[in-house]
């Protein structure tokens, strides 16, 4: 089930409600205010291109800042292109359970939904 977007929707990453509050309690439990989820994309997977999620607390030249329910979301200029407008998703039923990434940019993705080309 798809949530709706707070944030921002003309470019770059889309944050539905659900992920945006699982992030907030990750960082919360980090006990830090100073985290931001950071989204890119990297060489390597089954399909050619991973998708990389981690909270950090660096600021590089060029990244992308979008704000979602509270949340900073940050992308490197480098993963940009690739992910502009694609929305993250937290799935949280009894099959699976996880951050989801659907990407309007991925030409074809493996089965396991990690990497794309």
């Amino acid at each position: 089930m798809t949530d709706t977007i707070t944030g921002p929707t003309t470019a770059g990453v889309l944050l539905t409600d659900v992920a945006a509050a699982k992030v907030k309690s990750l960082i919360e439990s980090e006990g830090r205010d100073d985290l931001v989820l950071r989204i890119a994309v990297q060489p390597g997977g089954c399909s050619g291109l991973r998708y990389q999620l981690e909270l950090d607390d660096r600021s590089f030249d060029g990244d992308v800042v979008t704000e979602f329910g509270g949340v900073k979301v940050a992308v490197d200029k480098m993963s940009a292109p690739y992910l502009n407008g694609a929305q993250i998703d937290f799935a949280d039923t009894i099959s699976a359970q996880g951050f989801t990434i659907d990407n309007p940019n991925a030409g074809s993705s493996c089965a396991c939904g990690d990497s794309f080309h």
